[in-house]
């Protein structure tokens, strides 16, 4: 997070990978996220071999169903505040958000 380190935020890094966000964590950031939630989900090759399609991930409950079971499909970065949460690309909408 060197964007947030250039203005002085204190931010916590979260290694999806390593720590991967629950049930819960997950519907808190769909909570507060200004995309729509499909968004949260990769289309990578990940996507295409599992054999995903956008019917699997229409709703919150999908998308948290899909993000719980193959966390490497989570976008990112996601960065949340107290009140919002965005996908972080193109980076410079982290900049937006933590001015």
């Amino acid at each position: 997070m060197s964007i947030a380190q250039e203005l002085g935020v204190d931010a916590e890094v979260v290694l999806y990978i390593k720590t991967p966000p629950d049930a819960a964590t997950l519907r808190s950031i769909i909570a507060k996220l200004e995309a729509p939630v499909t968004d949260l989900v990769r289309r990578d090759s990940m996507w295409k071999k599992l054999g995903l399609t956008d019917d699997d991930v229409r709703t919150a409950d999908q998308v948290v169903a899909v993000l719980v079971k193959h966390k490497q499909l989570l976008q990112r970065p996601v960065v949340v505040t107290a009140d919002r949460a965005i996908i972080g690309r193109p980076k410079e909408r982290v900049r937006e958000l933590l001015s």
